[in-house]
């Protein structure tokens, strides 16, 4: 290792290091997850005012937020950030430590960094700055010949230093990337370059979503930066790092108001960069992120190919995509709606025969079809590779749609699934969950849930028997609030659940661990609340949920540690 390597990662150790110490230790706390009995609603009283559902009353013309965990890009920020920055295509970040998960997503706020960690990013950094260059130094530079001299690198340190840092740079940190340069310029212009580079690349002011803006002494809570909202804007609506527009528009104070917040935050959700981040939450939060790393019993299911599994995917994203940003937004519709934009593989493999309409859908049998949980990537991913699994789709719905906390099973449990019967139907052979004492407690919770979707095979195909069998697709949704009762098959089931308000508070929440990376807490309870009534008088237009989200005072603030 050279000394400037040597160098470089202790100095970047040192920082996130540091960095750990002050913030994450004081995380902890804001893992609570909806366990507080804090979802609020509004309360028709008195302006300010709100209730949560125990009745306690909240005073919300204070601003009140919970702590904030430091949090390390995830792999998919960082692969998108890195196309956005170098226009370097695929999956860099495979050569990181895989990413820590906060409930149904992934947000890097617990583990510390260690030493292979710092490693890994200087090698990659090393590896995407000598590709940069190589590939083509005068645009990434924006000069040529001549030109590239001492003040185009200093050009290049201010302008793409402030695309990496998602902010300006400090003039001691333009002098010390100025240094570098000069001590590296003697072996050519592009190695100077490509020095600068790859260390901007490893700093923890690009590794991690840094909010250091100084509050004045003795406030508890403080507006973010400019620059800070910028980031958590772009990262919540591009999953990726912030254009010049949202820079420029953090520099000229258009982020410091509501007003200015909300217009940037439009102009972000009409650009087809949007997909990212809905394809993210989405894929995320019906657990589908693992779907095309996924098999099938060859022999039982031949076509479950790659291709198959790709239009499957492309399906949910396409989809979310289409009701949010181009429909009606409602999430009535994301969890009803009986059309599709899959890909001809996905419609052979639902027996649709209607022409595609102007708009690109295609209408599908309403008897069969309603919305994300009838499509084939949830019930594939949710399924053996050989037969169905009620309770595997049962605790997805439980978990991600009414953000139920479930115990973890008994350490003895058997996980292994009834193995499969010519007799008998999945129904009949997972009753066993109902009679084991040790069991009942949460597939009481899980299997009447689960079983509604057998009209479904282990790859979304709808079928009316099994075995020869008539299947039974009758379930219940037990202890669920509002939304109890009973249902026949996953279509009642999809429309149930659509209209639920237990789902519509969940998604509220969900898309809140999403944006900020973190558990709701205690002290979020009054955005909450601005979100719920929000939400209900947009019809439950996911697109206003969004906006109402990244203007919000959890989005806006941060609360002062320590």
């Amino acid at each position: 290792m050279s000394a400037l390597r040597i160098t470089i990662a202790s100095v970047a150790l040192a920082l996130c290091a540091g960095c750990d110490g002050q913030l994450l230790g004081n995380s902890g706390s804001t893992d609570v997850g909806g366990t507080t009995g804090l979802t609020p609603t509004p309360n028709a009283g008195a302006a300010g005012v709100s209730t949560t559902p125990t009745g306690e009353k909240l005073d919300c013309t204070k601003t009140q937020v919970a702590s904030a965990p430091l949090r390390r890009l995830t792999r998919e920020q960082y692969d998108n950030t890195i196309r956005d920055l170098l226009a370097i295509e695929g999956h860099p970040s495979l050569a990181l430590a895989a990413d820590e998960k906060l409930s149904a997503f992934y947000s890097n706020s617990i583990s510390p960094v260690s030493r292979l960690s710092v490693e890994q990013y200087r090698d990659s950094a090393e590896d995407l700055a000598a590709a940069a260059v190589k590939s083509g130094l005068d645009k990434l530079v924006g000069c040529t010949g001549a030109e590239q001299n001492a003040a185009c690198a200093d050009k290049f340190i201010q302008d793409f230093g402030r695309r990496v840092f998602r902010r300006p740079l400090t003039t001691e940190e333009a002098a010390r990337y100025r240094g570098l340069f000069d001590a590296n310029q003697s072996r050519g212009f592009g190695e100077g370059i490509r020095v600068v580079l790859q260390t901007l690349l490893q700093s923890p002011n690009f590794v991690y979503h840094l909010e250091l803006t100084p509050a004045p002494a003795g406030v508890g809570v403080t507006p973010l930066g400019g620059y800070e909202v910028a980031s958590r804007l772009a990262y919540a609506l591009w999953d990726t790092s912030p254009d010049v527009e949202l820079l420029d528009a953090a520099a000229a104070g258009k982020l410091d108001s509501k007003d200015g917040l909300r217009a940037q935050a439009e102009r972000l959700l009409k650009s087809d960069r949007a997909k990212d981040a809905l394809s993210s939450f989405h894929l995320q939060w019906l657990g589908l992120d693992g779907l095309l790393d996924s098999n099938k019993d060859a022999a039982l299911f031949p076509q479950f190919n790659d291709a198959l599994k790709q239009g499957l995917r492309d399906e949910t994203t396409g989809f979310a995509d289409f009701v949010i940003r181009r429909g009606d937004g409602r999430l009535e519709t994301l969890l009803s709606g009986s059309f599709t934009v899959a890909k001809p593989e996905v419609l052979a493999l639902y027996g649709a025969t209607s022409a595609p309409a102007a708009d690109g859908t295609v209408q599908l049998d309403p008897s069969q079809r309603a919305g994300l949980l009838t499509q084939g990537a949830f019930l594939s991913a949710h399924s053996h590779a050989n037969q169905t699994s009620p309770v595997h789709r049962g605790l997805s719905v439980r978990k991600n749609l009414l953000c139920t906390d479930l115990p973890d099973p008994p350490a003895n449990v058997n996980n292994n699934p009834p193995v499969p019967d010519p007799n008998a139907t999945t129904r009949q052979r997972f009753e066993q969950h109902r009679q084991d004492p040790s069991c009942v407690g949460c597939h009481m919770l899980l299997d009447p849930i689960g079983v509604g979707f057998e009209n479904y095979d282990a790859i979304g195909r709808y079928r009316s028997d099994e075995n020869g069998l008539p299947i039974d697709s009758n379930g219940e949704l037990v202890s669920a609030g509002a939304s109890s009762g009973t249902f026949s098959g996953g279509v009642e089931l999809a429309k149930k659940l659509a209209t639920s308000p237990e789902v519509r508070a969940c998604v509220q929440k969900q898309w809140f661990r999403f944006s900020l990376g973190r558990f709701e807490g205690a002290e979020d309870a009054c955005t909450l609340a601005g979100l719920a009534a929000d939400f209900e008088a947009s019809n439950f237009d996911v697109k206003q949920l969004l906006l109402s989200l990244v203007t919000s005072d959890a989005f806006r603030y941060r609360k002062v540690e320590p």
